[in-house]
């Protein structure tokens, strides 16, 4: 059997300009980027393209998104070291890594459970003790997890429920992509003041749909 090629270091010095040449200023998502081995959450086959900015497939119909997307959305977060985050659809486990270079705790909520004991093991062999995966429905939150200072969605709503909004400390920031399940969406960046909440639009983009429930497949 030929053994699936890996990224080179070229590869990953071109995937890290791309990211400065697009607009990605912020040092330590920058580094994050580059110290989170995107390999690690791909599928074997596909090791040797992990640094294309290009979402790829993975298990259960879902996809790894592209690493621009991935820069932009954790850069609007403004990420703090004393921060607790949720994120909504874990899929391969890569932004709850990136994330976890940033923060202090990640919960990832994933509603197939193949996902989410794949990233579970990627996350343990990565190093992000700081993780939390948790087989769930991103609509149906567990009281018990609290409260967050901030929220990545990672698949598209058509609209932000009020209850993960009510999830959101005060201050607190939340991204998801927001639109049609079956075509473009609206990455936006929805910030709970004093006086309630602000919403700002952001970017186009293309995800695959939240969905309610636990998966019934693996």
């Amino acid at each position: 059997m030929i053994a699936p090629a890996q990224p080179s270091p070229h590869e990953k010095m071109k995937f890290q300009l791309g990211l400065r040449q697009r607009g990605i200023s912020d040092q330590a998502v920058l580094k994050a980027m580059g110290d989170v081995p995107r390999e690690m959450f791909v599928a074997s086959l596909d090791r040797g393209h992990a640094y294309r900015d290009t979402p790829l497939g993975i298990a259960c119909g879902q996809t790894i998104s592209q690493p621009f997307v991935v820069a932009y959305m954790t850069e609007q977060l403004e990420v703090q070291p004393t921060h607790r985050v949720l994120e909504i659809g874990t899929g391969s486990g890569y932004q709850a890594a990136i994330v976890s270079r940033l923060c202090r705790d990640v919960v990832s909520l994933e509603r197939y459970r193949t996902l989410a004991d794949r990233a579970r093991l990627a996350l343990a062999e990565l190093g992000c003790p700081n993780v939390e995966v948790i087989l769930g429905d991103g609509f149906d939150i567990p009281p018990t997890l609290g409260t967050f200072d901030r929220i990545i969605v990672t698949a598209a709503m058509e609209e932000v429920p009020p209850a993960l909004l009510e999830r959101l400390e005060p201050g607190g920031v939340l991204i998801a992509p927001v639109g049609p399940h079956d075509g473009r969406q609206t990455l936006v960046r929805i910030v709970r003041g004093a006086d309630g909440f602000t919403r700002e639009e952001l970017l186009a983009v293309r995800f695959v749909p939240a969905l309610h429930g636990v998966a019934r497949e693996l």
